[in-house]
């Protein structure tokens, strides 16, 4: 059915979250983050509402994790570059006057340039090792 537009059908295991990790983090969120009714909708419109809720939330809204703490509409309109920029800022000024207590690194504040649902592993770990090394020249 869905070969038409390019995409495979799944065949992961029953009852197995590892088999798709992204689904099942999304599903978590959608669980817990969004104000679903404890004895469920009343009607269609509502869950509809809801859903509708969700997704503005998680777009943006909600700040992700593999896209460093920026929502998604920041990532996809490139205003994440800034934000980024400004959250180092605000780290170095607060790191100047006691620069004892800052004995670790901080975040890496450096934009993504790539994001995907199935990375190959080893340019993920390629990538984490420059944004690293740029971050440590950084500071």
């Amino acid at each position: 059915m869905t070969n038409w537009i390019g995409l495979g059908a799944s065949f992961s295991r029953r009852r197995a979250s590892d088999d798709n990790t992204f689904v099942e983090s999304l599903f978590r969120t959608a669980k817990y983050g969004a104000q679903v009714p404890d004895k469920g909708f009343a009607d269609l419109e509502q869950a509809r509402q809801c859903a509708r809720s969700l997704v503005h939330w998680y777009n943006h809204e909600h700040r992700h994790s593999a896209i460093p703490y920026v929502s998604a509409t920041h990532r996809h309109t490139g205003d994440d570059h800034a934000i980024l920029q400004a959250q180092y800022a605000l780290y170095q000024q607060a790191k100047t006057p006691t620069p004892r207590f800052w004995t670790r690194l901080t975040r890496n504040w450096t934009p993504i340039t790539v994001s995907t649902l199935n990375p190959d592993r080893g340019a993920v770990i390629r990538a984490a090792i420059a944004g690293l090394h740029r971050h440590r020249l950084a500071a």
